[in-house]
């Protein structure tokens, strides 16, 4: 069995905002983000619907994997996993429903396509891979889901402003929006030398 890592939460959480950015570094979580990156303010719905679920989820996951290993039923783990992620994105949608009826219409079939974000499956996955404690769990599974809302805000800026630039006509639309997420995973990649977490 690997050594459990001693890096603090804190750092943690900081890497896995920018140095081991979720969607930047490990690319997952895109359709959503490449889809709902069009409008501002869906991102930022979207985005925090996504760091709501992947702490909570990457937690809960952390919690319900110690309880498998427990009895001996850690191959259930990615069945579990998922189901946590479902139960967890229902709630939301139902919340948002309730209390933001035009977020709610805004983001469509992708808020209850959350349970189905690799990135939310990944960062329970990470946090088992790497040994983490309850605590690093947390900075792990909140970092997550604020670098992949700041990935996907700072994606929403920059095609707000692709709009009013003059692109050539074959890299309009989605060939535009893969090339600026090319180039900002370039420039995270920046940040790689600050703190790495394995």
């Amino acid at each position: 069995m690997s050594e459990i890592p001693t890096t603090s939460a804190w750092i943690i959480l900081i890497a896995a905002i920018f140095t081991n950015n979720i969607l930047l570094a490990n690319f997952l979580g895109m359709c959503s983000f490449l889809v709902c990156s069009s409008s501002l303010a869906t991102a930022l719905g979207l985005g925090a619907a996504v760091v709501f679920v992947t702490a909570c989820t990457t937690v809960l996951n952390w919690l319900v994997y110690a309880l498998l290993v427990a009895l001996g039923l850690q191959h259930l783990q990615f069945i579990i996993f998922i189901v946590v992620i479902a139960a967890f994105t229902q709630f939301v949608e139902m919340f948002v429903e309730r209390f933001s009826p035009k977020l709610y219409f805004a983001l469509g079939i992708f808020l209850p396509l959350i349970a189905v974000n690799c990135a939310i499956l990944g960062a329970a996955l990470f946090a088992i891979i790497r040994h983490y404690t309850f605590v690093q769990t947390v900075g792990f599974g909140f970092g997550a889901g604020l670098g992949w809302m700041l990935a996907i805000l700072l994606m929403a800026g920059l095609r707000y402003k692709a709009t009013y630039s003059n692109i050539p006509k074959p890299f309009q639309g989605p060939s535009i929006a893969m090339i600026i997420t090319g180039v900002m995973a370039m420039a995270f990649m920046g940040f790689a030398g600050m703190v790495n977490i394995q």
